[in-house]
């Protein structure tokens, strides 16, 4: 089994380093480790440092020994998943399983067909929910690099962003409407993929046009329509693949 992984502000580069605070008490008191066994210290942005406990003492101290560094390289291409806001706790769901897939970012979207609305402080609270699952979720699939989630964004905002990429696709489920397969779609070797994931209601025509403009056509996965809370980790999956990521 590959070595558990914890957040640190700053990645230690020899010596020896005291795991304390919640990651500390995480490493004592839940996952119960004891000298000897070998663990990742991360600072979540692709810097890290291998070690070997040496001790655990009280409830949430753990010393490590740092052994050596690691770097995990910046993604090419990189991914991009635009994500309308679900229903209930499917936001964080997709979150988790799009991280654990391996996506770079997530941007929330108010799409007008959305039910949940993010204002004030329930909006707040549910980004910092989405940002705490993907610090979890890349500590459990190991991962040096946690996709950055970004701010909500409007659907100008959002075509914006389609406009800087390198490669911009809108998963769309109408089966009715005119759209390329996202496996024969011609893809970057570098640069920026991004990718629309709609609402269960679908994108509405005006965002559609919106994103169109900004240069980004609609696609489909295949002929089963996903729930917007799959979608996202399906495609992500789909384009690891095929841009030799997974190789």
């Amino acid at each position: 089994m590959t070595a558990p992984v914890f957040v640190v502000e700053s990645v230690p580069q020899g010596g020896e380093y005291v795991l304390d605070g919640p990651e500390g008490r995480h490493a004592v008191s839940v996952r119960r480790l004891t000298a000897g066994e070998v663990v990742v210290l991360t600072d979540g942005a692709g810097s890290g440092a291998e070690g070997v406990v040496v001790a655990a003492e009280g409830k949430d101290r753990l010393v490590v020994k740092v052994t050596g560094t690691v770097v995990e390289e910046e993604p090419r291409p990189r991914i991009t998943v635009v994500q309308a806001l679900p229903k209930g706790d499917r936001g964080e769901l997709a979150v988790e399983t799009m991280t654990e897939t391996g996506v770079d970012a997530v941007v929330p979207w108010q799409a007008a067909r959305c039910i949940t609305q993010w204002k004030g402080d329930r909006g707040a609270k549910s980004l910092a929910k989405w940002r705490a699952t993907a610090r979890e979720a890349g500590k459990q699939s190991r991962r040096l690099r946690f996709p950055r989630v970004a701010d909500a964004m409007s659907t100008r905002q959002v075509g914006a962003l389609l406009a800087a990429a390198d490669f911009a696709a809108v998963l769309h489920e109408d089966r009715d409407a005119d759209s390329g397969a996202l496996a024969l779609a011609p893809l970057p070797a570098e640069g920026d993929i991004v990718l629309v994931v709609g609402p269960e209601g679908g994108v509405s025509p005006q965002e559609l046009a919106v994103f169109a403009e900004a240069g980004a056509q609609p696609y489909r996965l295949g002929r089963s329509v996903l729930r917007t809370s799959t979608a996202g980790t399906a495609a992500t999956a789909l384009l690891l693949g095929r841009t030799g990521r997974w190789s």
